[in-house]
């Protein structure tokens, strides 16, 4: 199977305080899996490549969901549903959605200056976490998906790299 093989490009060398080195990390993460999902071929963006059902296009789906919990507050009522993109949503589509939700999860960030405080969202029925741990969990969570990700687009058509 013929594929790409892109640039493997390194995480960052950011700043040496925390804040710096937790959102340059989560940054670069966000990025990689962004650019493994964009342009990523149709039906089998949205095949599932392994028995659980995990595909591609739900996995950043999924993220979108996640960033939109943890960073803005938005309430997920079934989280399973959230690793599968409608029908109707095109790559392109699912991709904006992703990096809307990251620019606003960075807005959010941008104004707090204390890992410690808790995230600045509105109200909901559960504390907010730490904006550390939000953090740290984020990196975990698009981490994981990431190299899930890998696979996936690998086994679709050979492409490899960040």
């Amino acid at each position: 199977m013929p594929g790409t093989t892109r640039r493997d490009t390194p995480p960052p060398r950011t700043g040496s305080n925390e804040t710096d080195v937790l959102r340059g990390l989560l940054g670069y993460l966000r990025t990689s899996i962004a650019a493994k999902v964009d342009g990523a071929p149709e039906p089998q963006v949205r095949t599932a490549a392994v028995p659980s059902g995990t595909n591609l296009l739900g996995l950043l789906n999924h993220l979108t969901f996640v960033e939109r919990s943890l960073f803005l507050g938005e309430h997920v009522t079934d989280w399973q549903a959230t690793f599968h993109a409608a029908p109707a949503d095109s790559v392109a589509d699912v991709v904006a959605r992703y990096r809307d939700a990251v620019k606003r999860a960075d807005d959010v960030l941008d104004g707090c200056t204390d890992l410690g405080a808790p995230v600045p969202r509105p109200r909901t029925a559960r504390p907010a976490p730490s904006i550390r741990w939000a953090l740290a969990h984020m990196i975990e969570e698009t981490g994981r998906h990431a190299g899930h990700a890998d696979i996936i687009r690998e086994l679709i058509d050979g492409t490899t790299g960040r």
